[in-house]
């Protein structure tokens, strides 16, 4: 992954659903059949190099599956 989540997510967004995400295919064939959302949140990091910081992280998520596939998108 490159990267530790170290405390909760807040200010979580969705960001896309339905049809709107672009990789459902993809999701549906690796973790299974779901409502997949497309989610933003921020949220305290360790990266791979030790640093600790705060980052905007991406990730998927459906009910009964979980949160899959995060993503960092920005340091703040």
């Amino acid at each position: 992954m490159g990267f530790e989540i170290l405390c909760e997510i807040r200010d979580i967004e969705t960001i896309a659903t339905g049809r709107s995400v672009y990789i459902k295919r993809h999701l549906e064939r690796v973790y299974g059949k779901g409502h997949w959302r497309k989610m933003k949140g921020i949220t305290t990091v360790r990266l791979a190099n030790g640093t600790i910081c705060e980052a905007e992280i991406h990730w998927f998520e459906a009910h009964g599956i979980g949160r899959k596939d995060f993503k960092i998108k920005r340091l703040i």
